[in-house]
């Protein structure tokens, strides 16, 4: 047996991993779209791996990246690097190979796994990195194959808490920054910081809980889902790509009580023919929380109809994580709220000088949070127009607080785009199109679209004596930018508008496409 790694603890720390797995062995952890596999199984299945990691050269507190769809081979993953102390970095599968190259950089990432179709498109980046490992879950040359790892023989490994979790979230300087979310100091007793987090994840509904799977890995929310199930030992089944329909089936079929999702979901589940949607027992589900983007009152309405008075709504960012919550009881008594701060959560709205403003008047939104980051992934302090000297984080929002001290979001003061619960920075689209030998200048805003929130639309200056179509011109971002984060129309204009400064003025683009909605956002 290999020597134990430091700091580790020698028996199962409770609500683990490793506890479930020997308290409730047999019992099924998770289902996903093609198998399903008991606490111990993935208990001894994470101790394999992390025993081949070790044998690579991983230790405590390499960044590891983790490429992969909602599946038990991402379950697993998660599970080892818990048991080595390490961090993983949720990489959007859709992310180009420039992308990728510029994630492994800026993370000094030491290990790469992927459920890619075709990942040896990715190996002539992935090899001018310094890597120790290459794994992808289907056999490709180049590539370790994950199930040659799991028949590993191994010693048994006992996580004291989640791996930590750096979440990109791109940047308004035109490059992605890395977040470190879900921090923890060893074998540091934060009773303000472990108050906060049970105060966000609220009491469990009674009895057995299924808990649904829909939300992205890469993406905060996804791995929060998983730490709230384990901790709870309550059993996760994954969706790998979300369907509407297939989504009402597993509720009925595996009785699902507990579901995050976000807005986009829910809209494609609305929309589905009235026959469709009373084929399907949803009575099971008893918690049901919608976040990541605004959601309209129409679709909350929607919502509460037709799974019951179960919503709950979450409010926050990547770099402060959650600030405020909107527990169904709350929903019919403050329409379009946001809720209220969960505990150790302080919200200052502020004029554009920095000033405190009184309740009810309307400013740009300053929290601080117990989980509040104070800068990105190999990076310096943030500037104190976006971290202030006492610790308040600039969220990019405008809003007010009403007598009640319940948050009311009502327009965006940064130029994020929210698309389908995503987070699209304007700067690192523009960067790619102003690449493009006939463009002079871009600026890219997100209009309204019903079934995502918003949808990328660009407008764009051309050179002198240059001509290039939409066509091209969204041919040219294709091999260059993640789907999601491509234009889906442009328009080309004589001249941006811009102020005397020669700031190109987004408000006055995104104007016309808002001007009749209550929300700008």
């Amino acid at each position: 047996m290999s020597e134990a790694i430091e700091n580790k603890p020698a028996a199962p720390v409770k609500n683990r991993l490793e506890d479930w797995a020997a308290r409730q062995g047999d019992r099924i952890a998770i289902v996903d779209d093609a198998d399903s596999i008991t606490w111990r199984e993935w208990n001894e299945r994470s101790d394999r791996l992390a025993q081949a990691m070790r044998k690579a050269g991983i230790v405590e507190d390499d960044v590891v990246v983790a490429r992969m769809h909602n599946r038990i081979g991402w379950a697993i993953l998660y599970g080892a690097l818990a048991k080595l102390s390490c961090t993983m970095l949720g990489m959007n599968w859709r992310l180009t190979a420039p992308e990728v190259h510029y994630l492994l950089r800026n993370s000094k990432a030491r290990a790469f796994f992927c459920d890619d179709a075709d990942p040896s498109l990715l190996l002539p980046t992935l090899d001018s990195c310094d890597l120790l490992l290459k794994v992808s879950v289907d056999q490709a040359n180049g590539f370790e194959h994950l199930p040659d790892l799991l028949e590993q023989p191994a010693e048994a490994l006992y996580s004291r808490h989640d791996p930590q979790l750096i979440i990109y979230t791109s940047g308004t300087t035109g490059f992605p920054k890395g977040v470190l979310v879900n921090r923890h100091k060893r074998g540091e007793n934060n009773t303000q910081l472990t108050e906060y987090l049970q105060s966000i994840r609220g009491e469990a509904p009674a009895g057995d809980n299924t808990v649904l799977v829909t939300m992205p890995m890469h993406h905060a929310a996804g791995p929060s889902i998983v730490r709230t199930a384990i901790s709870r030992g309550n059993t996760m089944i994954f969706m790998g790509r979300f369907d509407p329909e297939r989504s009402l089936q597993l509720i009925q079929e595996q009785k699902i009580t507990t579901w995050n999702g976000v807005p986009t979901m829910f809209k494609r589940i609305a929309a589905l023919p009235g026959e469709v949607l009373r084929r399907y027992d949803v009575s099971s589900i008893r918690s049901l929380s919608v976040g990541a983007a605004p959601v309209g009152h129409d679709l909350k309405m929607w919502i509460i109809d037709y799974f019951g008075d179960c919503l709950k709504e979450n409010y926050g960012s990547t770099e402060a994580s959650m600030v405020a919550g909107l527990t169904p009881d709350m929903q019919r008594r403050k329409p379009g709220s946001s809720g209220l701060p969960f505990k150790h959560v302080e919200i200052s709205v502020r004029d554009q000088d920095g000033n405190e403003l009184p309740r009810g008047e309307v400013g740009d939104i300053w929290v601080r949070t117990p989980a509040l980051v104070d800068r990105y992934v190999n990076s310096p302090r943030m500037e104190e127009d976006v971290l202030d000297k006492n610790g308040f984080f600039r969220m990019g929002d405008v809003g007010r607080l009403d007598e009640d001290g319940y948050l009311y979001i009502t327009d965006r003061s940064k130029d994020m785009i929210i698309s389908g619960g995503v987070n699209i920075y304007p700067a690192e689209v523009e960067v790619v199109l102003l690449s493009h030998p006939a463009i002079q200048d871009a600026a890219i805003i997100g209009i309204p679209d019903d079934e995502f929130g918003e949808r990328v639309k660009a407008f764009c200056e051309m050179k002198a004596g240059s001509t290039v179509t939409e066509a091209d011109l969204l041919a040219f971002a294709e091999p260059r930018l993640a789907s999601y984060k491509r234009p889906k129309s442009v328009e080309f204009v004589a001249e941006l508008p811009r102020n005397t400064m020669g700031k190109v003025l987004k408000r006055e683009l995104r104007e016309p496409y808002w001007q009749d909605r209550e929300r700008k956002v």
